[in-house]
């Protein structure tokens, strides 16, 4: 399966469709903060983040890692874990996102870009 960068909206379905060819029930994404676009499906975060910044000139500034649980919601449906998101410069020293502005950001561009199927058919 090959990586997919994202810039209009997909569907959950779309999303578990994505998680069955890799992981099953997870999705790992990385998000372009600035241009609001995602890359998904590979196997690593940092494959993901290497062709947003090849293929959409993004940098590493605005490129951040989570997960999406297709079949989760709320507070349970994104997680904040990735490697890329060590960023020592710019004050994140966890695999977590610890800015609430930028997890604000990233939550906005998950909900943009993920419709629920109800959404969609409407």
């Amino acid at each position: 399966m090959s990586i997919r960068i994202i810039k209009k909206p997909i569907t959950r379905d779309t999303l578990r469709e994505i998680a069955k060819e890799r992981f099953g029930d997870l999705v790992k994404v990385v998000v372009d903060t600035n241009q609001e676009i995602m890359a998904m499906g590979g196997e690593l975060h940092v494959d993901m983040e290497t062709l947003l910044m090849e293929k959409e000139n993004s940098s590493r500034e605005y490129t951040w890692g989570i997960n999406l649980y297709p079949d989760n919601f709320g507070d349970d449906f994104v997680e904040f874990d990735s490697m890329v998101n060590l960023k020592p410069a710019l004050s994140n020293r966890t695999r977590d996102v610890g800015n609430p502005e930028i997890r604000k950001k990233i939550n906005a561009i998950v909900k943009n870009l993920i419709l629920d199927n109800e959404s969609a058919n409407s």
